[in-house]
């Protein structure tokens, strides 16, 4: 297993957010960078696949959303290790709760990120997921994030502190996978409870991609590690 070298870090998810498209994601991507220098922080965008080789270019680390288990060739439409890796991509989002996936399926990604060099970073719903993940799979982490709380205004952290201790000694006692969390962060004391419990990251979306001003959403974020 891969890690992320300065942990803790904020993984900010575009998802398909007008402001992590295109030149608007560009936009943010720079506000990230800027903010994780000056705090000398790690901050890492999960793009969409179509902006991962503008995004790279900006010298952002970066991931992709998903990846498909599949082989270069003839699979048109799928999301291939290789094309992300080519464009930039450091690693790779697996099972958001977005766009979920079998265990079998997941085992596969992981197996072909880390094939081609990529991090996987496998996403649970619950602590019994995250377990059923990690028994036949290695990912490099594994984010855990109840789905009830995605895009809220409560945190996991705040909200169920007990599922982020409770994945992280269950997977613990499976695998030495280190874990993240995700689901609600609305602020800099979100992620400094998160990492207070143990976490190694926090997976961030909505609170810094709706925001008004980005820079400023990242820079209160960032000043909780």
């Amino acid at each position: 297993m891969a890690k992320i070298l300065n942990e803790p870090f904020i993984i900010i998810n575009y998802k398909t957010y007008p402001s992590g498209t295109g030149r608007k994601a560009e936009d943010t991507a720079k506000a990230c960078i800027q903010q994780a220098q000056q705090a000398g922080k790690q901050v890492i965008i999960a793009a969409q696949a179509a902006d991962i080789y503008r995004l790279s270019r900006l010298s952002a680390p970066i991931i992709a959303q998903h990846i498909d288990p599949v082989d270069q060739g003839k699979n048109t439409g799928f999301i291939t290790a290789e094309s992300v890796k080519e464009a930039g991509a450091i690693g790779t989002l697996i099972n958001h709760a977005e766009h979920k996936i079998s265990i079998q399926s997941i085992q596969q990604t992981v197996e072909k990120a880390h094939k081609n060099g990529l991090l996987a970073i496998a996403c649970a719903a619950t602590t019994r997921e995250a377990e059923a993940i990690a028994k036949p799979c290695s990912p490099d982490y594994i984010a855990i994030e109840p789905p009830e709380l995605i895009g809220g205004n409560i945190s996991v952290s705040k909200a169920r502190p007990e599922i982020i201790t409770e994945t992280i000694q269950s997977v613990r006692k499976i695998r030495p996978i280190p874990v993240i969390c995700g689901a609600g962060i609305n602020g800099k004391e979100d992620v400094k409870k998160a990492v207070e419990l143990g976490t190694k990251g926090v997976l961030v979306a909505n609170y810094v991609m709706g925001a008004e001003d980005r820079k400023k959403a990242v820079e209160e974020l960032v000043s909780g590690l």
